[in-house]
């Protein structure tokens, strides 16, 4: 068993796949990846993006959606994206049944634009599990203070969710409030199953570090310079420390009897930005239990090469509190970095959106040209 394996079966830390294309499903690389450890797997609008517009692998597809009387081109991509999706659960149930639901799960996002409207959030993740109907699905709903709302919903109807774009440890916060409230509202209806409740809470890592570091070349001070390159994983600790508080006592107690599972930190973007930075530094130091790594596929390999297996994640906590408060003093306002990471995140995956259902506009004319 390489090191991929060993994340969970020795550390509790689960490996998923961060991308997702037509030819992986087809070609058996998805499932190789499966057979060395790899245990789910997350998607955005800019890996379809990608994936769709530097292909040929949609084209047969997308020529019969363009052939339809009447299509829209929105109903086209998500026809696409969810073909890709359902492939890719069916790929991942057996790890879904062979960790009874810990694993094995698929992530497809609701609309971007719609990350700042609370009840299109809502209407989108509730049709997609329900077009969808696999029990392996999370819907990833932005963490946008809109999306609160959405999230607390989706759980006390009983849904799998995957919170996304998370900056900051207040927003944090707010999102394990809304897991946990809306685990007690679904607890209360008849035949509730809180055991088939799922849901991770993902932290973009390289993304803060990218941000932090910017503002304390900035600053340029000694004092700011030293601490280039720690503010990501101080903030992954510090997340982690609130994880632990948070789904421990007599209230998450009460749901844990009832079979509620605990909403587990999820370390995103985890390929280093910086090249002078080790290229598996953001897997190497947030290991520990309850969490999943979502790894694009050279840190995967990096890490399957030299990674180092120890637990990481809650050491140096003392550490890390300081660094996350030299960061203010020397300078940088962390509010404000989460707040502008925040809507660059929305902003990017727009753009990504956007530009594909452009392409595919574009492409459909040149069909009924023909």
């Amino acid at each position: 068993m390489d090191r991929l394996g060993q994340l969970a079966t020795k550390f509790g830390q689960s490996p998923w796949l961060d991308n997702l294309k037509r030819g992986y499903i087809t070609s058996g690389q998805l499932q190789a990846l499966v057979d060395r450890g790899i245990r789910g797997l997350t998607s955005n609008p800019t890996i379809f993006q990608k994936a769709i517009q530097g292909s040929p692998d949609y084209d047969e597809q997308f020529a019969e959606l363009a052939a339809a009387p009447a299509h829209a081109i929105i109903d086209d991509y998500w026809a696409m994206v969810l073909e890709d999706i359902n492939g890719a659960l069916k790929i991942f149930e057996p790890v879904h049944t062979a960790t009874d639901g810990v694993d094995g799960y698929v992530s497809v996002e609701v609309a971007p634009a719609l990350a700042h409207d609370g009840p299109g959030t809502t209407k989108a993740a509730r049709d997609l599990h329900q077009r969808v109907n696999r029990k392996n699905l999370l819907v990833k709903i932005p963490a946008t203070a809109e999306g609160i709302e959405s999230i607390e919903a989706m759980i006390a109807e009983g849904r799998s969710i995957n919170i996304t774009l998370i900056f900051s440890l207040d927003r944090y916060d707010k999102v394990m409030e809304a897991y946990i409230s809306g685990l007690e509202t679904y607890a209360a209806t008849a035949n509730a199953d809180l055991s088939r409740v799922a849901s991770v809470a993902s932290f973009f890592i390289s993304r803060v570090d990218t941000e932090i570091d910017h503002r304390l070349d900035e600053i340029g001070t000694a004092e700011a310079l030293a601490l280039r390159g720690k503010g990501a994983l101080a903030q992954g600790k510090l997340a982690y420390r609130a994880f632990q508080e948070t789904f421990s006592g007599p209230r998450w107690e009460v749901l844990a009897a009832k079979g509620a599972r605990v909403q587990r930190p999820l370390w995103a973007s985890t390929s280093t930005k910086n090249p002078a930075y080790p290229d598996t530094l953001y897997v190497d130091e947030l290991i520990g239990p309850h969490t999943v790594n979502t790894l694009p596929d050279a840190t995967i390999d990096a890490f399957a090469d030299h990674g180092t297996l120890a637990r990481r994640v809650d050491v140096d906590v003392d550490a890390a509190v300081q660094v996350w408060h030299d960061l203010t003093a020397v300078g940088v306002d962390l509010d404000d970095v989460a707040a502008k990471l925040e809507r660059e995140g929305v902003s990017s995956f727009q753009k990504s959106f956007d530009e594909l259902i452009d392409a595919l506009q574009q492409k459909s004319t040149e069909l009924g040209a023909k």
